[in-house]
């Protein structure tokens, strides 16, 4: 059993203030409790904020020199460390452990030496005229990170934020506490003066809420649902702080009539079902010309069809539980409510797969023939779910599209590399990966419309946590 009872605050693990609550840590495997994590309350927000705050001057003041020493000191006891983040990932989320080990842990570092490359590629002044503008760190920083890509998701804003100057209370997801606490440990290891970083698990409806309107906060930023997006921005206002969103996606997947149907088709349901389908940048929507709707149907389904799921600690198994029970029991909801609508289930369906009888597991499942504008088309789903649209034109494929309140990602596959540029610069979301090509780490991310605002990552990611100053003279 690992029992998480303590935060970290101004430089030491302290426990929680009176009053506050715990959550049991489930294996999404076994449904298994395997710990439990404490949950602060408002009086430990104060806490935290307060020593963030007490750290500023001393840590913005700080050369670029000197966090860069810091930063590269973190991503050494990171990568010595990657099996034990991986380990914890494996047992908050279910992921498979080959994931974990090949995708999940490694995605942290990544990220961190990008915001290492980034704060050495920084510019810390420029010159227009009789001006001089400088960039200075913006001050405290709230960060709330998610549970299914955490690792990743907590470097790109924490190793963001520290490299920037800022000050950090990061709250990560109660459901994923288990490689916050070890990169906590490393963070602690690696030097950083007290009060730089600060570390509390809690309930967004509790801790998020207290952060987002804390009036020493000077910014925050949220990686996780839209509704939470809205929450947070609201509650953020009254104390007109920068806020940072990565909210939800239903990124469409435009297959053009000169693509290599087999790759893209293959690729698309891949990247679609891995991590259990548990990814905002999932390409869920998969649009095909309608004469090949019927053979791209029968690719997917068999693709699908051999994607093995069960014990995610067998390599063999490519897709493990999902994260928790809620996820489990919405998934079965969508898909029987794209059952109800009409939707034509060419592989998986409801239930769990065959043979397994118990853990948060679910079939791979693919809709054929969908209208887009069916609830399964229109909604993030979360899971191991993908839709298959088909269209009649290049144009009618660009609607089609684009007519979505979210714009996260996007896809497209074409055997022409100027149409595939063409129709990219049409779509309106913040990335686009043509041909299946990998995500740069040192690109901008973020969404366009209801998947947010805001950027992560390279020197975009790092002007988020900066202020502009103009000193003429």
């Amino acid at each position: 059993m690992q029992n998480l009872n303590t935060f970290y605050i101004d430089g030491a693990w302290q426990s929680p203030a009176p009053g506050a609550s715990s959550a049991e840590i489930v294996d999404p495997a076994t449904e298994a409790v395997i710990g439990s994590v404490a949950l602060g309350t408002e009086a430990d927000v104060d806490r935290a904020v307060a020593a963030a705050r007490a750290a500023f001057p001393a840590w913005s003041a700080t050369s670029r020199d000197e966090r860069l020493a810091l930063l590269g000191r973190l991503a050494e006891l990171y990568k010595s460390r990657m099996d034990d983040i991986a380990m914890a990932i494996h047992q908050e989320i279910g992921a498979p452990l080959w994931l974990c080990r090949s995708h999940q842990a490694p995605l942290g570092l990544h990220v961190l030496h990008s915001a290492i490359t980034a704060l050495k590629e920084m510019e810390v002044g420029r010159k227009h005229g009789n001006t001089e503008v400088v960039s200075e760190a913006i001050g405290v920083a709230a960060l709330i990170t998610p549970w299914n890509w955490p690792a990743g998701t907590l470097m790109g804003k924490v190793a963001y934020a520290l490299a920037a100057g800022c000050t950090v209370v990061l709250k990560p997801s109660e459901v994923a506490p288990l490689d916050a606490r070890a990169i906590a440990e490393i963070v602690h290891e690696a030097g950083f003066p007290p009060g730089a970083f600060n570390m509390l698990y809690g309930l967004g409806p509790v801790v998020g809420a207290a952060l987002s309107r804390h009036p020493e906060v000077d910014v925050i930023s949220l990686t996780g649902s839209t509704r939470a997006g809205t929450e947070v921005a609201a509650a953020a206002a009254s104390t007109v702080k920068r806020v940072l969103l990565e909210l939800g996606g239903k990124s469409p997947n435009v297959i053009l009539d000169d693509a290599d149907l087999m790759a893209a088709v293959k690729d698309g349901v891949i990247g679609c079902m891995l991590n259990s389908g548990q990814t905002c940048v999932a390409p869920t929507r998969m649009l095909v010309p309608r004469h090949l709707h019927d053979k791209a149907a029968g690719i997917a389904a068999a693709v699908a069809g051999a994607l093995k799921v069960g014990d995610p600690t067998q390599d063999q198994n490519k897709i493990g539980a999902l994260a928790n029970r809620a996820q489990f029991e919405k998934i079965q909801r969508m898909i029987g409510l794209g059952i109800e609508e009409g939707g034509t289930v060419v592989a998986g369906g409801p239930g769990r797969p065959d043979g397994v009888e118990k853990g948060y597991f679910v079939r791979p499942t693919i809709f054929a023939n969908v209208s887009n504008d069916a609830t399964i088309a229109r909604e993030e789903i979360f899971g191991p779910v993908l839709v298959i649209i088909p269209y009649d034109s290049e144009e009618d494929a660009v609607a089609i599209a684009n007519d979505t309140d979210y714009g996260l990602a996007a896809y497209v596959w074409s055997g022409d590399a100027a149409r595939a540029r063409r129709v990219a610069g049409r779509l309106r979301a913040g990335s686009v990966r043509i041909n299946g090509a990998s995500p740069d780490h040192a690109a901008p991310f973020g969404g366009y419309k209801r998947s947010g605002n805001g950027r992560e990552l390279g020197v975009y990611g790092l002007a988020e946590y900066l202020e502009h100053k103009s000193i003429a003279g």
